[in-house]
């Protein structure tokens, strides 16, 4: 009998994990299963471009793994039963039911709204592609002149601020943040961040607390308010609740807690990826929410799941970071340095090498993901016969 492993999101972590599991192991005796909602890969990095009129490249999921023995299964997950080993299902024939012997948990992060009244009612993101699509719809519909307000001074604050203020020059566009806008970066990196946002216009308001929400604007902890026709929120992100929902050990923020293979500490037969689990990196902090997190996590989850099913040595690599690539619309950008435990050094790159340095790496990695069976050689071996027949724990 197979042994059935199942891929639950189709992001940058999960897409990367089922392509590698591929190529690590042999057909004969393993099937991979990778669930997602949307047909396609979404590059999530480039969704402020999408919300900012620009079209994304088609990626269907059944071409991009077509021969690689990976089955692709456009559906929504609605629930985990993780002692049974079963996934619940919805797709376009109603509900439906799988099973597994090992899962890797990829369902990512959705918008935050840190309780925050009117977000789900009256703001608009760009964490996935309905609400870019939807962001993109309202602004086609704004005259010149319009308000723009980008909440949260992070990476996709600051990208979503600079993509749109370049695309729509007719726009008053805005960004407000609790603490400074960019303020993790180096000296040199901010000066040309407040550079970029003279030229393009962009109104920046620092230490501003946003309190309320509504269809003309926000309302901010001194009472005072900030006029927008439109609100974007971009203010941190969240997981999706399910992995919270079962018996699985997981954080404060609902992430699943893995030990340095990204394996359950409660569940070894689950294993979390991407923005979905919670991984200690360099210096023991956790590794934040980011493309530049996911893959390696899925390096890790693919080799040690490889590893432990053939009875071999299970791979371990630190987890840490280089660099930060920030976009400020197509033409500049931002490449600031940092050290593994990513805060950043005094070196950057700026403007259009930046950019261009940006654009080869969301590039590489959405090419990555199109070309699974090109990334790595093939080591495609067998699952050892013990692990083959190992039981499924009782139920609690």
């Amino acid at each position: 009998m197979k042994h059935r492993i199942v891929v639950l999101g189709a992001g940058y972590a999960g897409a990367h994990a089922a392509g590698r599991l591929a190529r690590r192991l042999h057909s004969d005796d393993t099937e991979i299963t990778l669930v997602n909602a949307d047909p396609d890969f979404v590059e999530r990095v480039r969704l402020h471009q999408l919300a900012a009129g620009q079209d994304l490249r088609h990626r269907a999921l059944r071409d991009v793994y077509a021969g690689t023995g990976v089955t692709v299964r456009p559906a929504r997950v609605t629930a985990v039963d993780v002692d049974r080993r079963t996934v619940e299902l919805v797709d376009q024939h109603g509900a439906d039911e799988i099973g597994y012997d090992t899962l890797v948990y990829a369902l990512g992060s959705t918008v935050a709204d840190h309780g925050v009244p009117g977000v789900a009612e009256h703001a608009f993101h760009v964490a996935g592609r309905p609400g870019a699509l939807r962001l993109r719809e309202r602004l086609h519909d704004l005259a010149r002149g319009a308000t723009v307000l980008v909440v949260g001074g992070g990476l996709t604050g600051i990208e979503a601020a600079t993509e749109l203020a370049e695309s729509r020059p007719d726009l008053d566009v805005a960004i407000a943040a609790r603490g400074g806008i960019g303020d993790w970066l180096s000296d040199k990196a901010r000066r040309h961040l407040r550079g970029v946002f003279d030229r393009l216009g962009i109104t920046g308001y620092e230490h501003t607390d946003i309190t309320r929400v509504d269809e003309t604007g926000v309302f901010t902890g001194d009472a005072g308010r900030i006029p927008a026709q439109v609100t974007v929120w971009t203010a941190g992100f969240a997981t999706h609740p399910i992995a919270a929902a079962t018996t699985l050990e997981v954080a404060d923020t609902g992430q699943i807690v893995v030990d340095n293979t990204m394996r359950s500490v409660s569940h070894p037969d689950v294993y979390a990826v991407g923005d979905a689990g919670i991984a200690q990196g360099a210096g023991g902090k956790p590794l934040r929410m980011s493309c530049a997190s996911g893959i390696p996590m899925a390096w890790q989850a693919a080799d040690a799941i490889a590893g432990r099913l053939t009875g071999r040595t299970v791979p371990r690599f630190p987890l840490g970071y280089f660099l930060q690539c920030v976009s400020l619309g197509r033409h500049d950008g931002i490449i600031q340095f940092v050290t593994f435990d990513d805060q950043a050094r005094s070196s950057a790159i700026t403007g259009r090498p930046a950019a261009r340095i940006k654009e080869f790496v969301c590039a590489g990695a959405a090419w990555s993901i199109a070309h699974p069976t090109v990334m790595l050689p093939s080591l495609r071996r067998h699952v050892a016969a013990a692990v083959e027949a190992e039981p499924v724990p009782a139920t609690p």
